[in-house]
């Protein structure tokens, strides 16, 4: 969340660090054939395709191709700029009054107005409607009777701090200064809705319409989303290709097969087990760059066994007896980082990324990790399951080294095992339901660039994406003040003292920090990634 005077901090912050890592590719930009439509690797999201109700990759993915909202983040930056934001005014960081660029329709021909936002926001933001990201809402004044916690009875439909005052221009009030509000609205949780989704919500749902670059032609859950270029789309980033299919794979590796065979034109997540062998099977159609991605492990803070005290001993324990760095360089071919903190190295120290502060914690020490969890009463139960989908990330292979590793270091081949899931979206339910019962595979790719994001969303007490339901007093209290604060390097250490209490409690374990990758087949140029290691599926272009 951002604001407009002093929001610019957040995105200069962490643009000089973006751009260094901002991704090219493809080969050399031809003119290519606007009418041609590529095929990529994707896996079905868990949800439908809702703003408000989507907070995973590959739901995500669609969003940023079908939607465009107030603010954009630069795919090469990671700036937030103005979309269809023609003003964001604050004199206050707490009251803003927005305006909506004139000339934007929906693919349907509504047109996109102030109600289209404030509508949306409104239905994001009601605990009838049960969306994911309801969350980032919380700081609209009316959201505690819209969305009342711990089983309230929900008292309004609307937020009391949003109010149209005509076709183009929406105020926003917040319940306390939120100095980064604005540059949060790129986020897809902020996108427009048109009548449609309101009017007829299951046809809306079968087949989205939005204001993005692209639209949807056709969707068959488990096999293929066909997406088509809206051709009277107003944005200046016009899709320069005919469409994308987006094809379903339950094993990336199968994906990888597919695009050397012919059969598939963009992988976006090359294999570990094709690593060694990419670049000599792609050449110059392989690229891999730091991207805003962290993995870590998660844990069930639901279950007292997770929960009690001195768990965090075996949690740490737990942590130091993974080997990062014989993982990422043996599977990983050294396409991933060892964490140092439990943010990312593209925000740049400048943005809040602070190496080393994990400490001996993100270090390999066997006997140490040993001791400690003896001393936190040993493993529950007497070992420990890690659960993950099987479907993409080569997450297999990354969980049995760790495993391995654990063992080894507990001298107990049995001390942990592998819990595979087989795919993404039931792994997610199974999160979403609250049936963990260990650690559990969380990585996160960032949804704007701050150190914020990096935090809040996973770490506060009934935050969106705080799957665990891990919950601490004063990391909420020390995010609170970090989100008042207008000066850049006070919000920055405050943070940066939140993320120590992360530490201390051990909250979830960082792993490592992971780059983006993608290859892709000789029909395609101008390939590359946005710093959330996303395809800029728009810029394509297919001969």
């Amino acid at each position: 969340m951002r604001g407009a005077m002093h929001a610019r901090w957040a995105a200069c912050a962490v643009a000089v660090a973006l751009a260094a890592t901002a991704c090219g590719g493809g080969n050399g930009g031809g003119s290519g054939d606007a009418g041609a439509v590529l095929s990529a690797s994707w896996g079905d999201p868990q949800n439908p395709l809702e703003p408000a109700n989507t907070n995973e990759v590959q739901g995500g993915k669609v969003l940023d191709m079908i939607f465009r909202g107030l603010k954009r983040y630069d795919p090469e930056t990671g700036e937030a700029k103005d979309m269809l934001a023609e003003r964001i005014e604050t004199s206050d960081s707490r009251n803003f009054r927005i305006t909506v660029k004139d000339g934007w329709t929906f693919s349907n021909g509504e047109k996109v107005t102030a109600r289209s936002f404030v509508d949306a926001w409104n239905y994001g933001a009601s605990l009838r409607n049960n969306q994911r990201n309801s969350y980032f809402f919380g700081y609209i004044e009316g959201y505690d009777k819209v969305h009342p916690e711990d089983g309230g009875k929900q008292t309004a439909d609307t937020l009391s701090g949003l109010k149209v005052v005509d076709e183009r221009t929406f105020t926003v009030k917040l319940t306390q200064t939120f100095s980064t509000f604005p540059d949060t609205l790129g986020y897809n949780a902020f996108a427009p809705l048109p009548r449609a989704f309101f009017d007829d919500h299951d046809a809306w749902v079968r087949k989205p319409v939005g204001n993005g670059p692209y639209r949807v032609e056709s969707y068959t859950r488990g096999s293929q989303m066909s997406l088509r270029t809206w051709e009277d789309y107003p944005g200046e980033d016009k899709a320069q290709n005919g469409g994308v299919d987006l094809k379903v794979y339950t094993d990336n590796n199968t994906a990888y097969t597919d695009l050397m065979a012919g059969n598939l034109d963009l992988v976006d997540d090359v294999p570990a087990a094709q690593l060694k062998n990419v670049k000599n099977d792609l050449g110059d159609r392989y690229l891999n760059t730091p991207a805003g991605i962290i993995q870590t492990l998660a844990f069930p803070y639901y279950d007292d066994a997770w929960n009690k005290p001195g768990t965090e001993k075996v949690r740490k324990g737990l942590s130091m007896a993974i080997d990062r760095k014989q993982i990422t360089d043996t599977i990983f071919q050294k396409t991933r980082t060892p964490a140092t903190d439990w943010t990312s190295p593209v925000l740049g120290e400048d943005g809040g990324f602070a190496e080393g502060l994990c400490g001996e914690a993100c270090e390999y020490r066997p006997d140490e990790a040993k001791k400690l969890i003896e001393e936190g009463g040993g493993l529950p139960g007497g070992r420990v399951t890690i659960t993950f989908n099987a479907d993409t990330g080569s997450h297999r292979e990354w969980v049995n080294a760790v495993c391995n590793s654990i063992n080894n270091a507990l001298d107990n081949e049995r001390a942990c095992t592998a819990n595979p899931v087989g795919t993404f979206a039931d792994f997610r339910n199974q999160i979403t339901g609250r049936k963990m019962g260990g650690p559990f595979r969380a990585g996160w790719q960032m949804d704007y660039p701050l150190i914020q994001n990096f935090l809040q969303p996973l770490y506060y007490t009934n935050a969106s994406s705080n799957d665990g339901k891990w919950s601490d007093k004063e990391f909420d209290r020390l995010v609170d003040r970090a989100n008042q604060e207008t000066d850049t390097a006070e919000a920055i250490k405050l943070f940066q003292q939140a993320e120590e209490v992360v530490r201390d409690r051990m909250a979830a374990i960082p792993l490592w920090y992971q780059n983006g990758s993608a290859g892709w087949s000789e029909r395609l140029s101008d390939v590359k990634l946005n710093p959330f290691s996303v395809p800029v599926y728009d810029q394509i272009k297919v001969s």
